[in-house]
């Protein structure tokens, strides 16, 4: 502040007093560093918290990283500009406590090599994070622990948080959601997706190209999957209802079911039953529990150490297929227009019923311990092996 005294008869005294009275007055006005400004929100109660919430209002860019400490909404579409709101908290027994921890915490929104970068203050502060936007280009959301809900990006989406729920939707290009912990459902993506948890169930509605899905302990359920699948849980149960692609699918324990695969389906099951509607092709291996596939265009080569095997033959492209099972029956279902030549084998021997069959060409004939049974079906065609170690083979005509 500049001062100016004029030395006047009756006058320099008033202006200097008057000028020196007004400076407290001047100086509120002025934020100090550290300080909240005259336009800062004042702190309110809540719970056990002491709770300030930051608002504000950018011009929205094409690309949006936000980097949290704690929950994240972001909704594209709904605003013209970048709109957030920031809800800060900390645990302290007073006002006055609580104001000197958020004096040192803050806001900040700045652009850094082509992103409009938001970052709310983590530490002893818990910040809770929601973003209303236009739609983006491309949306980065990271936060070191809380749930995370995000919608409406025109491009790719990338969601990180330790441990929370992630939850996306409308995202047009591809999409990457990783938790640390906790469940993930995902909506609509025209792209690819990958998702991960540490332990946490996995829903996804509608991705348009390849997906993979992948959780420590939790079930994975898909609906409707464009291109290729890879879905892996350590414990829990997996359902594909449709995939434009081929199908990997693993678990320590549950069940496997793939409805409609346009391609091979690999599954594996630790301890679990598998179930394939329709493929290309199979491949599945379970260490204890059913299999059963269906509509199987392609070659097959299914195995468990126990449990029923349960198989249809569809017509078209047949290849060599292997069906074997430890302890369990195994049931062939071979549609009229479908030519293959049959092998099968069966440790039991002891009764000639463990083999039967509906072809006049493929009867049981003893060889020592065993029992075979081998011959075309259907003029023969691509060789069907069958092999049970305890059970029954059935061979079936379908009709």
């Amino acid at each position: 502040m500049r001062l100016s005294v004029h030395f006047s008869p009756g006058r320099a005294r008033v202006k200097f007093l008057t000028a020196v009275a007004l400076l407290p007055l001047l100086a509120l006005g002025q934020p100090r560093p550290g300080q909240p400004g005259p336009g800062q929100p004042r702190l309110a109660h809540d719970g056990d918290r002491w709770v300030r919430v930051y608002s504000g209002s950018e011009p929205a860019g094409q690309r949006l990283r936000v980097n949290a400490h704690g929950p994240v909404t972001f909704q594209g579409g709904t605003a013209s500009r970048l709109q957030y709101t920031v809800r800060v908290g900390v645990t302290a027994r007073t006002e006055a406590q609580a104001q000197r921890v958020l004096e040192r915490y803050a806001v900040r929104v700045a652009p850094v090599g082509g992103w409009t970068v938001l970052t709310a203050p983590g530490g002893p502060v818990v910040s809770t994070v929601t973003v209303k936007a236009p739609w983006l280009s491309a949306v980065e959301i990271s936060t070191s622990d809380g749930p995370v809900v995000a919608a409406g990006v025109n491009g790719p989406l990338t969601v990180d948080t330790g441990a929370g729920e992630l939850s996306v939707d409308h995202v047009r290009g591809d999409c990457k959601a990783v938790t640390g912990g906790g469940d993930i459902r995902v909506g609509l993506v025209n792209g690819s997706l990958h998702c991960s948890s540490g332990a946490g169930k996995i829903t996804v509605g509608t991705v348009s190209g390849e997906a993979v899905m992948e959780t420590v302990g939790g079930d994975i359920v898909a609906n409707d999957i464009g291109a290729a699948v890879r879905a892996e849980t350590g414990a829990g149960g997996v359902h594909i209802l449709k995939a434009g692609g081929p199908v990997t699918a693993g678990t320590g324990g549950g069940q496997i079911i793939v409805d409609k695969a346009n391609g091979i389906v690999m599954a594996r099951n630790g301890a679990g039953p598998v179930q394939v509607g329709a493929a290309a092709g199979v491949q599945c291996e379970s260490g204890s529990g059913g299999i059963r596939v269906s509509n199987i265009t392609g070659a097959m080569r299914v195995s468990t150490s126990l449990g029923n095997i349960m198989a249809s033959l569809l017509a078209g492209r047949v290849a060599d297929s292997f069906l074997a099972t430890g302890n369990g029956d195994i049931t062939v279902w071979i549609p009229s227009d479908v030519g293959v030549m049959v092998r099968a084998q069966n440790e039991m021997a002891d009764t000639m019923r463990r083999i039967i069959s509906e072809y006049p060409g493929v009867q049981p004939r003893r060889q020592g311990r065993q029992l075979f049974a081998e011959g075309p079906v259907n003029g023969g065609g691509p060789l069907l092996q069958i092999s049970a170690t305890a059970g029954t083979i059935f061979i079936r005509k379908q009709k």
